[in-house]
C-alpha cells in the first residue's frame, strides 16, 4: 500500500503531469501525419528525456507511443493513407465507412476501443510481470541466453516479409552489436582503427536513423498526399456503447490476441493489428461486409493494437528484451535512468513500476477527450505541408543524435544508419528485425560466454535445467518454421500437381 501511495506521489509531481500532457499532443499530431510512425515518435523523444526525471522520461514514451498508435487511425480513415503501420490493416475499412458518410463512428470506434485496449492491456500487464517476475528470479545466464536467442527468433517468425529476409536483417544487426571494445574479451572489433567506434554502435541512434531519417528519405522520393476536404465532425463517440455492445466478444478476442502478440519479442502493436483483422473476418457472421464499411474489424483490431502496447513492456521490464521497437527505445532509456530492466526492479523498485501502471492508465483515459479534440482539427494538422514537416523532423534527428553522443560522429552515424534502413525497406527487409539484432546482441553474446565460463566448455548445462531445456526447444521451434512451412507448401503443390 505505501508502494502506491508513493506511485501516486511519483506520478503527482508537476514535471510528470506536463511531461504526459506534452507529450500527449506531440504524440496525436506526429501519429496523425501520414507516414510518420509511433516508434520514429518515440525516437525522437529520446533526446528530451536527458532533462527529465526517471519517471517524468518514462511517462514521455508510454504517452506518445498510446497516442501515436491511435491518430494514426485519422489519416488512415480521411485520406486511406495509414498514418502508422499499425493502422494499415484496416484503413480500407475506415475509408469505406468514411465514403458511406460515417467518418465519425469509424474515428470513434479506433478512439474508443483503443483507449479499451490500453486499459485491459495495462492489467495484463500489472497481473502478469509480478508473477513471472518471481519465477525469473532462478533464472541463470543459461535461461537468459536462451530467452535471448528466442526473441531473435520470434522478431523473424512473425515478419511479414520472407523469413530469410527477416534473418538477414537480425543477422546484420547482430554484426552491428558486435562493433567496439564492449564484449565479454574487451577486443576491439571492426573498429578500422577509429576511436569513435571503440564504444560500439549505441541503439539510439542507429533506432533514430532507421526509423526517422528513413522516413525522411521515403517522403522525398513518394508523391504528396491529396489534400484532406474540409468537413465538419458530428459526435464521435455517439454510436460507440451500441458498437461495445454489439461486438463485445471480437473486443475481447481482440484483447486477448493483443496482448498475446505483445509478450512475444519482436511483434508489436502492427502484427497484433493484422493478425486480429484476419480473425474477426473469420469468425465474423458477416464475412461478406468486410472491406465494404463494416466496422466489426475496427473493433476488434482497434483493441488489439493498444493492448498489445502495454503487454509488449512485460518482456522488456523483466528481461530487458524488447517486445517491439518502441519497448527497444524504452529500454535504452530505463538504463539510462538507472531503472535496469530485471526482476528485481519489480522488488527493489516497485513504486516506480506502480508509477508506470498509473501512467499507462492515465495515458490511455486522457487519449479519449484529447482524441477527440485531436480528430474535430484533424483537417488542419493534415494539411501541413509535407516540404515543412521533413526539414523539422531531419533537424530534430541531428540535434537528438549529438545530445546522445555530444559529438558529430553520432550524427553521422543517424545518416548511415537512416540511408541502410531506406535501401532494407526499398528491397523489403525488415528494420525490425535489424534493430532487435542491434539491441540483443550484446545480451546473447555476454550470456553465451559466461554461460560456458561457468560450464568449463561444457554445452550440456544449456539443455539439462529444466526451464532452459523448454527454451531451447521452442527457439530451435521458431528457427526451423520456415524451413517446415517451405517444405509442407512443396510437397502439398507437387500432390496438387500429380492429383
Amino acid at each position: 500500500m505505501m508502494d502506491l501511495l508513493e506511485a501516486c506521489r511519483m506520478v503527482a509531481q508537476v514535471d510528470v503531469v506536463v511531461a504526459i500532457l506534452a507529450s500527449a499532443i506531440y504524440g496525436l499530431v506526429v501519429g496523425s501525419l501520414p507516414g510518420l510512425s509511433a516508434t520514429m515518435a518515440t525516437a525522437l523523444l529520446v533526446p528530451v528525456t536527458f532533462w527529465l526525471s526517471p519517471i517524468a522520461a518514462i511517462a514521455t514514451i508510454i504517452t506518445a507511443s498510446a497516442m501515436a498508435i491511435f491518430s494514426g487511425d485519422i489519416p488512415g480513415c480521411l485520406l486511406r493513407i495509414p498514418g502508422t503501420p499499425a493502422s494499415a490493416a484496416y484503413t480500407d475499412e475506415a475509408y469505406a465507412m468514411t465514403r458511406k458518410g460515417q467518418a465519425e463512428m469509424a474515428l470513434g470506434a479506433g478512439l474508443w476501443f483503443s483507449a479499451i485496449g490500453g486499459v485491459v492491456g495495462t492489467l495484463s500487464l500489472v497481473l502478469m510481470a509480478p508473477l513471472l517476475a518471481e519465477m525469473a528470479l532462478s533464472f541463470s545466464t543459461y535461461e537468459y541466453f536462451w530467452l535471448a536467442f528466442l526473441g531473435l527468433m520470434c522478431a523473424t517468425l512473425v515478419a511479414r516479409s520472407s523469413p530469410i529476409k527477416a534473418i538477414a536483417s537480425m543477422l546484420l544487426g547482430l554484426l552491428v552489436s558486435c562493433i567496439g571494445m564492449e564484449n565479454p574479451a574487451g577486443t576491439p572489433r571492426f573498429t578500422f582503427g577509429l576511436t569513435d567506434l571503440l564504444g560500439g554502435i549505441e541503439p539510439i541512434p542507429a533506432l533514430v536513423g532507421v526509423f526517422a531519417v528513413s522516413e525522411v528519405m521515403r517522403a522525398m522520393v513518394t508523391a504528396e498526399p491529396p489534400p484532406l476536404p474540409r468537413r465538419k465532425f458530428g459526435s464521435i463517440l455517439a454510436n460507440q456503447w451500441m458498437l461495445t455492445k454489439k461486438y463485445q466478444w471480437p473486443m475481447w478476442r481482440g484483447n486477448i490476441i493483443g496482448i498475446i502478440i505483445g509478450v512475444l519479442p519482436g511483434a508489436g502493436a502492427d502484427m497484433a493489428a493484422w493478425v486480429s483483422y484476419a480473425m474477426s473476418k473469420k469468425f465474423s457472421k458477416e464475412p461478406e461486409l468486410f472491406g465494404t464499411g463494416h466496422p466489426e474489424g475496427l473493433v476488434e483490431a482497434g483493441a488489439s493494437n493498444n493492448a498489445s502496447l502495454a503487454s509488449g513492456w512485460v518482456p522488456s521490464l523483466l528481461f530487458g528484451i524488447p517486445g517491439d521497437t518502441i519497448t527497444a527505445i524504452a529500454i535504452g532509456v530505463l538504463y539510462m535512468k538507472g531503472l535496469n530492466p530485471g526482476p528485481t526492479l519489480f522488488t527493489e523498485r516497485a513504486s516506480s513500476m506502480y508509477a508506470l501502471y498509473l501512467i499507462f492508465i492515465i495515458a490511455n483515459i486522457i487519449m479519449i477527450p484529447l482524441g477527440i479534440i485531436m480528430i474535430r482539427i484533424a483537417s488542419t494538422v493534415l494539411r501541413a505541408p509535407r516540404a515543412a514537416v521533413m526539414p523539422v523532423i531531419l533537424l530534430l534527428c541531428a540535434v537528438g543524435a549529438f545530445a546522445t553522443g555530444s559529438n558529430l560522429f553520432s550524427v553521422l552515424l543517424v545518416g548511415v544508419f537512416g540511408i541502410l534502413g531506406f535501401v532494407m525497406e526499398r528491397n523489403g527487409y525488415p528494420v525490425a528485425a535489424l534493430v532487435l539484432g542491434i539491441v540483443m546482441g550484446t545480451m546473447v553474446e555476454q550470456n553465451f560466454v559466461t554461460s560456458l565460463i561457468k560450464s568449463d566448455g561444457d554445452i550440456l548445462p544449456f539443455f539439462e535445467r529444466p526451464v532452459s531445456g523448454v527454451l531451447a526447444a521452442l527457439t530451435f521451434g521458431a528457427l526451423l518454421w520456415p524451413l517446415g512451412v517451405w517444405i509442407w507448401n512443396r510437397t502439398r503443390g507437387r500432390r496438387l500437381a500429380a492429383g
